[in-house]
């Protein structure tokens, strides 16, 4: 008689369904795992082995066989053990076949028979949902996994007590979701003395999830103004809190089981690799840009990052996804992100400063900045600059209007933007509108066209830049509720677009 469990295989953010096969077959005794396991899976035998020994159950003597299929799949982690001893269990006639067939199960043995948290908790119940099954996982991966409504989660301490729970003789209840988490860092744009220009278009590139770059001298507060975005932003949504806690779900980042609806902020170091900013690695993660889904991604010193890792965030910032290639896996992430960045002038910092005159202007800006290539430039929609704060700015009150004023303007914009797009395919903000939608949406009015097409023609504007232009314009719009563009519209948006030409 052959048994069956279930569990998942992890291929980015899909969860696909793996069925656990055991055969007790006569023999000398072995324990074999077959369906190409990695190290881990195949280590679970001798864990699986402990588990039950500590609940005094011997291995039958016979030859078991386990399979994982579909064969040609490479399995991958440690959550291969409970499914494992699930099926091993219903083929030794301990617990019902019938009931260990209608489930889906994940996680980690210890030698005692305790169950160990998993990542990936949350993706298993979502194609626990669309197979009609019922989920089992480690205890602290029930509140996770119960987000899914649609699934019943059971979630035990140990072993024994699935095995009590399918006798019968202790029944578990389903587990009941995480808390929301909330951002408890409370950073107000309040904070910010001056830079009225440099926060207008943070809350332009908030309403419309545009790229923002920021260039000024060190100490002028780009870094300060960039921490500060996520609060300006508005919540996510059901659909992007799900979809946000999936990839953190795989990178192990969900704390408690709590979703949380603060848009993620990820600011890494310029010394990261390409693996860690795009994704990669043995088993393809995700990467910098998947974690900030729907948030935003930070980078600070932007000319100090490798010209390899800058130049591979060309696609994923137009496309909004990205496909890790290996050579045993192509996976792909989403990573709909609003970039933003910061630099200094040049490798000093004071190339515009007229009091502290660089030694080797303007070679030094131009070096400095030329590392940061002409195609990923085109694809900020907003370059500021950011004048240094005088002392007699830090002296003054802290300006009236915070975070929380913006943060209303840029949700109003944003409601304008989805009623707009509510029945384009693929677009939600003005950042996605393309083709005849942005041309529907964006046209300006005669005196907007003609200051833009003078514009384009004197600065040479690109085909990207020119529809940049055109959805920062619209963008703009919104903020003051105006249902067409119009000639100042087009006028500040082209100011964002022409920074770098003074710099």
């Amino acid at each position: 008689m052959v048994t069956r469990a279930y569990t998942v295989a992890f291929i980015g953010v899909e969860a696909r369904l793996i069925e656990v096969q055991c055969s007790l077959s006569p023999g000398l005794p072995a324990f074999n795992i077959v369906g190409l396991p990695d190290k881990a899976v195949s280590e679970a035998k001798e864990r699986v082995r402990a588990a039950l020994t500590s609940m005094a159950l011997a291995l039958p003597s016979k030859r078991i066989t386990v399979n994982l299929s579909p064969a040609d799949l490479p399995k991958e982690g440690s959550h291969f053990d409970l499914p494992i001893a699930l099926s091993l269990l219903a083929a030794m006639e301990v617990i019902p076949n019938d009931e260990v067939s209608r489930q889906v199960a994940l996680g980690e043995l210890s030698l005692d028979g305790k169950l160990i948290p998993v990542i990936g908790a949350l993706p298993a119940a979502l194609a626990a949902a669309e197979a009609s099954c019922d989920l089992i996982c480690p205890k602290d991966c029930g509140a996770e996994a119960a987000w899914v409504g649609s699934v019943n989660v059971i979630a035990p301490a140990t072993l024994l007590q699935v095995m009590n729970h399918f006798n019968g003789k202790q029944i578990l209840k389903s587990a009941e979701p995480g808390e929301v988490t909330k951002d408890t860092e409370e950073r107000d744009l309040r904070d910010v003395k001056g830079q009225e220009r440099a926060k207008r278009a943070m809350e332009i590139a908030a309403a419309g999830r545009h790229h923002l770059f920021m260039v000024g001298s060190p100490g002028s507060g780009k870094s300060m103004m960039a921490s500060r975005m996520p609060s300006i932003l508005p919540t996510l949504n059901a659909q992007e809190a799900l979809e946000t806690s999936m990839i953190h779900s795989l990178a192990g980042l969900l704390s408690e089981g709590g979703i949380s609806k603060t848009r993620p902020f990820r600011d890494p170091h310029h010394t990261a690799s390409m693996a860690a900013i795009v994704g990669g690695g043995r088993s393809a993660k995700p990467g910098e840009i998947s974690l900030a889904h729907n948030g935003v991604l930070f980078l600070d010193e932007l000319p100090e990052f490798s010209r390899q890792v800058l130049e591979t965030l060309r696609q994923p910032v137009e496309n909004g996804n990205v496909m890790i290639a290996r050579a045993n896996a192509h996976v792909k992430y989403p990573c709909k992100f609003m970039l933003v960045s910061a630099a200094n002038p040049c490798r000093c910092g004071y190339l515009a400063d007229p009091a502290r005159a660089c030694a080797r202007a303007p070679l030094c800006g131009q070096d400095y900045l030329g590392r940061v290539s002409g195609p990923l430039m085109d694809r900020f929609d907003l370059r500021v600059e950011v004048p240094p704060v005088t002392l007699q700015d830090l002296s003054l009150e802290n300006p009236k209007e915070g975070s929380e004023d913006i943060a209303n303007r840029v949700a109003r914009a944003r409601d304008i933007q989805t009623n707009r797009y509510k029945d384009t395919l693929g677009a939600t903000l003005n950042t996605d509108a393309e083709g005849e939608v942005l041309e529907a949406v964006a046209t300006p009015d005669a005196e907007g066209a003609e200051l833009l097409s003078k514009v384009a023609d004197k600065y040479r504007m690109t085909a990207r830049g020119y529809h940049r232009v055109l959805r920062v314009a619209r963008t703009i719009a919104d903020l003051e509720s105006e249902p067409n563009v119009r000639r100042h519209h087009i006028a500040e948006a082209v100011s964002y677009r022409l920074v770098s030409a003074n710099i």
